[in-house]
Protein backbone atom coordinates (compact mmCIF):
# COMPACT_ATOMS: atom_id res chain seq x y z
CA UNK A 1 0.00 0.00 0.00
CA UNK A 2 1.87 3.02 -1.22
CA UNK A 3 1.45 5.87 1.44
CA UNK A 4 0.86 9.98 0.34
CA UNK A 5 2.15 12.64 1.44
CA UNK A 6 0.74 15.61 1.60
CA UNK A 7 2.55 19.31 1.71
CA UNK A 8 1.09 21.59 2.38
CA UNK A 9 2.21 24.98 0.80
CA UNK A 10 3.88 27.34 3.01
CA UNK A 11 3.39 30.73 3.63
CA UNK A 12 4.52 33.37 1.91
CA UNK A 13 7.60 34.98 3.58
CA UNK A 14 7.95 38.64 5.37
CA UNK A 15 9.32 39.64 2.61
CA UNK A 16 7.25 38.92 -0.56
CA UNK A 17 3.87 40.00 1.80
CA UNK A 18 5.59 43.22 2.48
CA UNK A 19 6.77 43.97 -1.18
CA UNK A 20 3.33 43.33 -2.23
CA UNK A 21 1.98 45.87 0.17
CA UNK A 22 4.56 48.46 -1.11
CA UNK A 23 3.78 47.72 -4.98
CA UNK A 24 -0.43 47.69 -4.59
CA UNK A 25 0.02 50.89 -2.81
CA UNK A 26 1.52 52.42 -5.87
CA UNK A 27 -2.08 52.29 -7.11
CA UNK A 28 -3.60 54.08 -4.04
CA UNK A 29 -0.63 56.84 -4.29
CA UNK A 30 -2.30 57.24 -7.70
CA UNK A 31 -5.37 57.42 -7.14
CA UNK A 32 -4.86 59.84 -4.32
CA UNK A 33 -2.93 62.45 -6.56
CA UNK A 34 -5.52 61.96 -9.50
CA UNK A 35 -8.36 63.18 -7.18
CA UNK A 36 -6.06 66.12 -5.83
CA UNK A 37 -4.85 67.40 -9.29
CA UNK A 38 -7.68 69.61 -10.09
CA UNK A 39 -7.01 71.99 -6.81
CA UNK A 40 -3.47 73.37 -7.92
CA UNK A 41 -5.24 74.62 -11.10
CA UNK A 42 -8.09 75.93 -10.11
CA UNK A 43 -7.61 79.55 -10.68
CA UNK A 44 -6.40 78.85 -13.89
CA UNK A 45 -9.39 76.80 -14.85
CA UNK A 46 -11.16 80.07 -14.33
CA UNK A 47 -8.73 82.55 -15.33
CA UNK A 48 -8.07 80.42 -19.11
CA UNK A 49 -11.25 78.19 -19.53
CA UNK A 50 -13.84 81.06 -18.15
CA UNK A 51 -15.10 78.27 -15.54
CA UNK A 52 -16.67 79.28 -12.71
CA UNK A 53 -16.23 78.16 -8.67
CA UNK A 54 -19.21 75.86 -9.11
CA UNK A 55 -17.71 74.09 -12.22
CA UNK A 56 -14.70 73.48 -10.20
CA UNK A 57 -16.86 72.07 -7.16
CA UNK A 58 -18.33 69.90 -9.73
CA UNK A 59 -15.65 68.48 -10.08
CA UNK A 60 -14.99 67.23 -7.34
CA UNK A 61 -18.64 66.56 -6.29
CA UNK A 62 -19.76 64.63 -9.84
CA UNK A 63 -16.71 62.24 -7.80
CA UNK A 64 -18.61 62.10 -5.10
CA UNK A 65 -21.93 61.25 -7.01
CA UNK A 66 -20.38 58.13 -8.61
CA UNK A 67 -19.02 57.82 -5.40
CA UNK A 68 -22.05 56.76 -3.56
CA UNK A 69 -23.30 54.41 -6.71
CA UNK A 70 -20.70 52.43 -7.40
CA UNK A 71 -20.17 52.03 -3.26
CA UNK A 72 -22.99 50.13 -3.18
CA UNK A 73 -22.50 47.66 -5.52
CA UNK A 74 -18.45 47.40 -5.40
CA UNK A 75 -18.92 44.49 -2.81
CA UNK A 76 -20.57 42.03 -4.66
CA UNK A 77 -18.71 42.93 -7.92
CA UNK A 78 -15.45 41.97 -6.07
CA UNK A 79 -16.95 39.32 -4.81
CA UNK A 80 -17.16 38.02 -7.81
CA UNK A 81 -14.40 38.31 -10.28
CA UNK A 82 -11.90 38.20 -7.22
CA UNK A 83 -9.72 40.76 -5.85
CA UNK A 84 -6.37 40.51 -8.12
CA UNK A 85 -8.63 41.56 -11.35
CA UNK A 86 -11.00 43.76 -9.34
CA UNK A 87 -7.55 45.99 -8.70
CA UNK A 88 -6.45 45.83 -12.20
CA UNK A 89 -9.61 46.99 -14.03
CA UNK A 90 -10.48 49.61 -11.46
CA UNK A 91 -6.77 50.97 -11.12
CA UNK A 92 -6.91 51.07 -14.89
CA UNK A 93 -10.14 52.69 -15.01
CA UNK A 94 -8.44 55.19 -12.79
CA UNK A 95 -5.81 56.16 -15.25
CA UNK A 96 -8.26 56.66 -18.27
CA UNK A 97 -10.04 58.90 -16.07
CA UNK A 98 -6.96 60.90 -15.76
CA UNK A 99 -6.54 61.02 -19.73
CA UNK A 100 -10.10 61.99 -20.04
CA UNK A 101 -9.83 64.74 -17.46
CA UNK A 102 -6.85 66.12 -19.44
CA UNK A 103 -7.58 65.72 -22.86
CA UNK A 104 -9.74 68.64 -23.37
CA UNK A 105 -11.16 71.98 -22.38
CA UNK A 106 -14.98 71.44 -22.73
CA UNK A 107 -16.19 71.20 -19.03
CA UNK A 108 -18.99 68.15 -19.88
CA UNK A 109 -15.84 65.72 -20.92
CA UNK A 110 -13.49 66.97 -17.42
CA UNK A 111 -16.20 66.18 -15.40
CA UNK A 112 -17.13 63.04 -17.11
CA UNK A 113 -13.58 62.05 -16.35
CA UNK A 114 -14.13 62.74 -12.99
CA UNK A 115 -17.35 60.97 -12.65
CA UNK A 116 -15.22 57.99 -14.44
CA UNK A 117 -12.93 58.38 -11.58
CA UNK A 118 -14.84 57.91 -8.84
CA UNK A 119 -16.15 54.89 -10.78
CA UNK A 120 -13.27 53.34 -10.79
CA UNK A 121 -11.24 54.87 -7.45
CA UNK A 122 -13.67 53.99 -4.53
CA UNK A 123 -13.77 50.51 -5.92
CA UNK A 124 -10.19 50.45 -6.13
CA UNK A 125 -9.80 51.53 -2.77
CA UNK A 126 -12.32 48.22 -1.34
CA UNK A 127 -10.87 45.93 -3.67
CA UNK A 128 -7.12 46.95 -2.25
CA UNK A 129 -8.37 46.77 1.43
CA UNK A 130 -9.52 43.23 0.86
CA UNK A 131 -6.77 42.28 -0.66
CA UNK A 132 -4.59 43.15 2.45
CA UNK A 133 -6.60 40.89 4.53
CA UNK A 134 -5.41 38.31 2.43
CA UNK A 135 -1.91 38.82 3.57
CA UNK A 136 -2.19 40.10 7.21
CA UNK A 137 -3.64 39.15 9.73
CA UNK A 138 -3.67 40.27 13.37
CA UNK A 139 -1.67 42.93 14.58
CA UNK A 140 0.50 43.18 11.36
CA UNK A 141 -2.87 44.28 9.38
CA UNK A 142 -3.52 47.32 11.44
CA UNK A 143 0.32 47.86 10.76
CA UNK A 144 -0.25 47.30 6.99
CA UNK A 145 -3.41 49.70 6.69
CA UNK A 146 -0.97 52.33 8.76
CA UNK A 147 1.56 52.30 5.63
CA UNK A 148 -1.07 51.69 2.67
CA UNK A 149 -2.94 54.82 3.64
CA UNK A 150 0.52 56.77 4.05
CA UNK A 151 1.46 55.99 0.80
CA UNK A 152 -1.84 57.01 -0.57
CA UNK A 153 -1.84 60.00 1.04
CA UNK A 154 1.62 60.72 0.24
CA UNK A 155 -0.52 60.96 -3.33
CA UNK A 156 -2.22 63.58 -2.08
CA UNK A 157 0.98 65.10 -0.72
CA UNK A 158 2.58 65.43 -3.87
CA UNK A 159 -0.31 66.63 -5.49
CA UNK A 160 -0.46 69.87 -3.47
CA UNK A 161 3.74 70.60 -3.74
CA UNK A 162 3.62 69.47 -7.50
CA UNK A 163 3.72 73.05 -8.04
CA UNK A 164 6.65 73.64 -6.39
CA UNK A 165 8.57 70.51 -7.70
CA UNK A 166 7.18 70.59 -10.92
CA UNK A 167 6.68 74.50 -11.71
CA UNK A 168 7.34 74.12 -15.09
CA UNK A 169 4.72 72.44 -15.73
CA UNK A 170 2.45 75.13 -14.52
CA UNK A 171 2.54 77.36 -17.46
CA UNK A 172 -0.76 76.28 -19.05
CA UNK A 173 -3.94 74.03 -16.96
CA UNK A 174 -3.50 71.28 -18.71
CA UNK A 175 -0.13 70.16 -18.28
CA UNK A 176 -0.74 69.62 -14.64
CA UNK A 177 -3.31 67.37 -15.47
CA UNK A 178 -1.18 65.07 -18.16
CA UNK A 179 1.18 64.91 -15.21
CA UNK A 180 -1.75 63.55 -12.95
CA UNK A 181 -2.28 60.49 -15.82
CA UNK A 182 1.30 59.87 -15.98
CA UNK A 183 1.70 59.68 -12.19
CA UNK A 184 -1.66 57.89 -12.05
CA UNK A 185 -0.44 55.53 -14.35
CA UNK A 186 0.88 53.77 -10.88
CA UNK A 187 -2.54 52.57 -10.75
CA UNK A 188 -2.29 50.47 -13.70
CA UNK A 189 1.04 49.07 -12.24
CA UNK A 190 0.07 48.47 -9.24
CA UNK A 191 -2.68 46.37 -10.43
CA UNK A 192 -0.65 44.26 -12.72
CA UNK A 193 2.13 44.17 -10.73
CA UNK A 194 -0.46 42.41 -7.49
CA UNK A 195 -2.27 40.27 -10.37
CA UNK A 196 1.30 38.68 -11.10
CA UNK A 197 2.12 38.78 -7.56
CA UNK A 198 -1.13 37.13 -6.29
CA UNK A 199 -1.17 34.90 -9.22
CA UNK A 200 2.27 33.50 -8.54
CA UNK A 201 1.76 33.09 -4.78
CA UNK A 202 -1.87 31.28 -5.30
CA UNK A 203 0.32 28.13 -6.66
CA UNK A 204 3.26 28.30 -3.91
CA UNK A 205 1.81 29.96 -0.89
CA UNK A 206 -1.00 29.31 1.22
CA UNK A 207 -2.88 32.49 1.83
CA UNK A 208 -5.24 33.68 4.15
CA UNK A 209 -8.51 34.02 3.44
CA UNK A 210 -10.20 37.64 2.68
CA UNK A 211 -14.05 37.04 4.12
CA UNK A 212 -15.95 38.75 2.26
CA UNK A 213 -16.37 42.75 1.26
CA UNK A 214 -18.78 45.20 2.80
CA UNK A 215 -22.36 44.71 1.28
CA UNK A 216 -24.85 47.44 2.12
CA UNK A 217 -28.32 46.42 3.85
CA UNK A 218 -31.06 48.40 3.85
CA UNK A 219 -32.91 46.51 6.81
CA UNK A 220 -29.81 47.03 9.20
CA UNK A 221 -30.50 51.01 8.86
CA UNK A 222 -33.28 50.51 11.77
CA UNK A 223 -30.98 48.49 14.10
CA UNK A 224 -28.15 51.25 14.78
CA UNK A 225 -28.57 53.08 17.91
CA UNK A 226 -27.38 56.93 19.23
CA UNK A 227 -24.54 56.99 19.36
CA UNK A 228 -23.78 55.33 15.88
CA UNK A 229 -25.66 58.14 14.37
CA UNK A 230 -24.41 60.83 16.37
CA UNK A 231 -20.90 59.61 15.10
CA UNK A 232 -22.06 59.37 11.34
CA UNK A 233 -23.40 63.21 11.58
CA UNK A 234 -20.27 63.70 13.41
CA UNK A 235 -18.38 62.00 9.70
CA UNK A 236 -20.56 63.87 7.71
CA UNK A 237 -20.03 67.36 8.70
CA UNK A 238 -16.00 67.17 9.76
CA UNK A 239 -15.31 65.95 6.09
CA UNK A 240 -18.02 68.05 4.52
CA UNK A 241 -15.94 70.87 6.35
CA UNK A 242 -12.46 69.87 5.32
CA UNK A 243 -12.77 68.27 1.70
CA UNK A 244 -14.49 70.97 0.07
CA UNK A 245 -12.03 73.77 1.72
CA UNK A 246 -9.20 72.11 0.08
CA UNK A 247 -11.05 71.88 -3.02
CA UNK A 248 -10.31 75.66 -3.34
CA UNK A 249 -7.70 76.32 -0.52
CA UNK A 250 -4.53 76.64 -3.26
CA UNK A 251 -6.81 79.48 -4.83
CA UNK A 252 -7.92 80.95 -1.62
CA UNK A 253 -4.72 81.23 -0.11
CA UNK A 254 -3.62 82.68 -3.72
CA UNK A 255 -6.29 85.18 -4.04
CA UNK A 256 -7.22 86.36 -0.46
CA UNK A 257 -3.66 85.87 0.87
CA UNK A 258 -1.44 86.82 -1.64
CA UNK A 259 0.18 83.40 -1.65
CA UNK A 260 2.44 82.28 -4.45
CA UNK A 261 0.84 79.28 -6.05
CA UNK A 262 4.31 77.27 -4.90
CA UNK A 263 3.81 78.44 -1.18
CA UNK A 264 -0.15 77.85 -1.38
CA UNK A 265 0.08 74.34 -2.21
CA UNK A 266 2.32 73.67 0.25
CA UNK A 267 0.09 75.22 3.19
CA UNK A 268 -3.08 72.74 1.73
CA UNK A 269 -0.28 69.77 1.73
CA UNK A 270 0.15 70.56 5.96
CA UNK A 271 -3.27 68.70 6.85
CA UNK A 272 -2.04 65.33 4.75
CA UNK A 273 1.69 65.77 6.02
CA UNK A 274 -0.29 66.26 10.09
CA UNK A 275 -2.38 63.44 9.51
CA UNK A 276 0.40 61.17 8.16
CA UNK A 277 2.30 61.68 11.29
CA UNK A 278 -0.10 62.15 13.74
CA UNK A 279 -3.03 60.03 13.07
CA UNK A 280 -1.84 56.88 14.08
CA UNK A 281 -0.43 58.60 17.20
CA UNK A 282 -3.74 59.74 18.23
CA UNK A 283 -5.18 56.33 17.81
CA UNK A 284 -3.02 54.75 19.85
CA UNK A 285 -3.57 57.87 22.40
CA UNK A 286 -7.00 56.59 22.38
CA UNK A 287 -6.10 52.81 22.56
CA UNK A 288 -4.51 53.46 26.34
CA UNK A 289 -6.53 56.54 27.62
CA UNK A 290 -9.87 55.73 25.85
CA UNK A 291 -12.04 59.08 26.29
CA UNK A 292 -13.01 58.60 22.26
CA UNK A 293 -15.69 60.67 22.53
CA UNK A 294 -14.16 63.77 24.11
CA UNK A 295 -11.33 63.38 22.25
CA UNK A 296 -13.48 63.82 19.21
CA UNK A 297 -15.42 66.43 20.84
CA UNK A 298 -12.23 67.82 21.39
CA UNK A 299 -11.20 67.70 17.59
CA UNK A 300 -14.72 69.10 16.73
CA UNK A 301 -13.68 72.41 18.83
CA UNK A 302 -10.61 72.89 17.15
CA UNK A 303 -12.71 73.53 14.24
CA UNK A 304 -14.76 76.12 15.51
CA UNK A 305 -13.09 79.12 14.85
CA UNK A 306 -10.50 77.74 12.11
CA UNK A 307 -11.96 79.30 9.09
CA UNK A 308 -13.07 82.67 10.35
CA UNK A 309 -10.03 83.23 11.58
CA UNK A 310 -8.58 82.80 8.25
CA UNK A 311 -10.81 85.86 6.77
CA UNK A 312 -11.31 87.49 9.82
CA UNK A 313 -8.44 87.70 12.02
CA UNK A 314 -4.96 89.64 11.52
CA UNK A 315 -3.09 86.34 12.83
CA UNK A 316 -0.44 84.67 10.62
CA UNK A 317 -2.57 81.77 8.77
CA UNK A 318 0.26 79.09 10.12
CA UNK A 319 -2.11 78.94 13.51
CA UNK A 320 -5.36 77.87 12.07
CA UNK A 321 -3.80 75.39 9.22
CA UNK A 322 -2.45 74.37 12.27
CA UNK A 323 -5.40 73.90 14.24
CA UNK A 324 -7.30 72.51 11.46
CA UNK A 325 -4.48 69.73 10.71
CA UNK A 326 -4.58 68.67 14.79
CA UNK A 327 -8.08 67.75 14.09
CA UNK A 328 -7.73 66.65 11.06
CA UNK A 329 -5.66 64.21 12.23
CA UNK A 330 -7.32 63.74 15.41
CA UNK A 331 -11.12 63.01 14.76
CA UNK A 332 -10.79 60.53 11.88
CA UNK A 333 -8.20 58.44 14.25
CA UNK A 334 -10.90 57.99 16.39
CA UNK A 335 -14.04 58.52 14.30
CA UNK A 336 -13.48 55.37 12.59
CA UNK A 337 -12.21 52.81 14.83
CA UNK A 338 -15.41 53.82 17.36
CA UNK A 339 -17.62 51.88 15.33
CA UNK A 340 -16.62 48.80 16.21
CA UNK A 341 -17.66 49.26 20.22
CA UNK A 342 -21.01 50.47 18.80
CA UNK A 343 -21.40 48.32 15.80
CA UNK A 344 -22.11 44.34 16.13
CA UNK A 345 -19.23 42.62 14.19
CA UNK A 346 -22.07 40.90 11.26
CA UNK A 347 -23.35 44.44 10.84
CA UNK A 348 -19.65 46.63 10.46
CA UNK A 349 -19.83 46.29 6.75
CA UNK A 350 -23.43 47.76 6.60
CA UNK A 351 -22.50 50.42 9.47
CA UNK A 352 -19.20 51.62 7.64
CA UNK A 353 -21.06 51.30 4.08
CA UNK A 354 -23.42 53.94 5.63
CA UNK A 355 -20.81 55.93 6.59
CA UNK A 356 -19.08 56.83 3.67
CA UNK A 357 -22.17 57.15 1.52
CA UNK A 358 -23.88 60.02 3.75
CA UNK A 359 -19.80 61.07 4.13
CA UNK A 360 -19.63 61.07 0.20
CA UNK A 361 -23.31 63.00 -0.31
CA UNK A 362 -21.54 65.40 1.90
CA UNK A 363 -18.65 66.37 0.14
CA UNK A 364 -20.55 65.72 -2.95
CA UNK A 365 -23.06 68.85 -1.89
CA UNK A 366 -20.51 70.78 -0.11
CA UNK A 367 -18.38 71.21 -3.10
CA UNK A 368 -20.93 72.74 -5.21
CA UNK A 369 -22.51 74.86 -2.34
CA UNK A 370 -19.14 76.01 -1.62
CA UNK A 371 -18.90 76.92 -5.66
CA UNK A 372 -21.99 78.52 -5.64
CA UNK A 373 -20.96 80.88 -2.22
CA UNK A 374 -17.57 81.86 -3.83
CA UNK A 375 -19.55 82.74 -7.27
CA UNK A 376 -22.52 84.53 -6.22
CA UNK A 377 -20.31 86.80 -4.13
CA UNK A 378 -17.81 87.31 -6.61
CA UNK A 379 -14.52 85.86 -4.59
CA UNK A 380 -11.12 86.76 -6.27
CA UNK A 381 -8.13 88.15 -6.05
CA UNK A 382 -9.68 91.46 -6.56
CA UNK A 383 -12.68 90.74 -3.89
CA UNK A 384 -11.14 88.43 -1.19
CA UNK A 385 -13.93 89.64 1.03
CA UNK A 386 -15.71 86.79 -1.23
CA UNK A 387 -14.31 84.49 0.55
CA UNK A 388 -16.44 85.48 3.66
CA UNK A 389 -19.51 83.24 3.07
CA UNK A 390 -17.74 79.95 1.97
CA UNK A 391 -16.00 80.45 5.09
CA UNK A 392 -19.09 80.59 7.25
CA UNK A 393 -21.08 77.83 5.83
CA UNK A 394 -17.77 75.58 6.75
CA UNK A 395 -18.23 77.12 10.32
CA UNK A 396 -21.69 76.46 10.47
CA UNK A 397 -20.69 72.98 9.87
CA UNK A 398 -18.45 72.84 12.55
CA UNK A 399 -20.86 73.93 15.00
CA UNK A 400 -23.19 71.13 14.05
CA UNK A 401 -20.30 68.84 14.66
CA UNK A 402 -19.33 69.98 17.96
CA UNK A 403 -23.41 69.46 18.43
CA UNK A 404 -23.38 65.82 17.39
CA UNK A 405 -19.76 65.28 19.34
CA UNK A 406 -20.89 66.64 22.48
CA UNK A 407 -24.39 64.53 22.28
CA UNK A 408 -21.73 61.57 21.47
CA UNK A 409 -20.28 62.03 24.96
CA UNK A 410 -23.31 62.69 27.09
CA UNK A 411 -24.84 59.13 25.02
CA UNK A 412 -21.31 57.32 26.28
CA UNK A 413 -21.35 58.92 29.79
CA UNK A 414 -24.60 57.57 30.36
CA UNK A 415 -26.01 53.72 31.26
CA UNK A 416 -26.11 53.24 27.38
CA UNK A 417 -22.52 54.13 26.51
CA UNK A 418 -20.56 51.14 24.88
CA UNK A 419 -17.28 51.84 26.22
CA UNK A 420 -15.87 55.10 24.43
CA UNK A 421 -14.44 56.51 26.84
CA UNK A 422 -12.96 53.23 28.22
CA UNK A 423 -8.94 52.77 28.31
CA UNK A 424 -6.74 49.90 27.37
CA UNK A 425 -7.69 48.27 30.70
CA UNK A 426 -11.49 48.52 30.23
CA UNK A 427 -11.76 47.40 26.79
Amino acid sequence: MKSEMIQEKPKPSSFYRWSVLILVSLAMFGNYYIYDSIAPIADMLKSSLGFSDIDIGSLYSIYSFAAVFILVVSGPIIDRIGVKTSILIFGTISSIAALVTALSSDLYVMLAGRLLLGIGAEPLIVAITTALAKWFKGKELGFAFGINLTIARLGSFAADWSPTWGSGFYDNWSDPLYIAFYIGLTCVMGGVTYWFMESYAEKNYELGDAGETDKFVWSDLIKFDKSFWYIVILCVTFYSAVFPFRTFAIKFYMEAHGASREFAGQLNSALIFASMIATPLFGLLADKIGKRASMMMIGSILILPVYLLMVYSGVSLYFPIIMLGIAFSLIPAIMWPSVAYLVKQNRLGTAYSIMMLIQQLGVFAFNYLLGWSNDISSASAENPEGYVMGMWILSILGIIGFVFAYLLRKEELGPNGHGLEKGMASD
